[in-house]
C-alpha cells in the first residue's frame, strides 16, 4: 500500500486505488504518524500479491475504511469537547488555598 503525494488516495497494489481520502483522517495521530499511516506502514503490499487475508477477501478495504472512520470520529469528538483548562490565577489561588490549610 502507498499513500499518494496529494495524500487523497492509496494504492493498494497496481489495479486497485482508494480515492477521496478525507484530509480530516491525518488530524488524528498515533505519536508521530496519523492511524492511516500506521495502517500503510504495516500492510506493505508489493506488486499484484493480494493484501487481504484468505478468509477475509474484503479486509483491506474495509481496515482502510474503518480507519478513516475512527479518525474523522474523533477528531470531530475531540474538538466539540470543552476547554477544561482552568486560567492560571484560579490555579495559583487554590494552590494558596490548599498550602494554608
Amino acid at each position: 500500500m502507498k499513500l499518494t503525494k496529494d495524500r487523497i488516495s492509496i494504492q493498494i497494489n497496481e489495479s486497485l486505488t482508494l480515492a477521496g481520502i478525507p484530509a480530516e483522517t491525518f488530524e488524528y495521530r498515533l505519536g508521530s504518524k496519523s492511524a492511516l499511516e500506521w495502517i500503510i506502514d504495516q500492510h506493505q503490499v508489493k506488486g499484484e500479491s493480494n493484501p487481504n487475508r484468505e478468509d477475509d477477501p474484503g479486509y483491506i478495504v474495509r481496515l482502510v475504511g474503518q480507519v478513516v472512520r475512527v479518525s474523522i470520529e474523533t477528531v470531530r469528538i475531540i474538538k466539540n469537547l470543552p476547554d477544561f483548562r482552568q486560567p492560571q490565577s484560579q490555579t495559583k489561588k487554590m494552590s494558596l488555598s490548599r498550602s494554608a490549610a
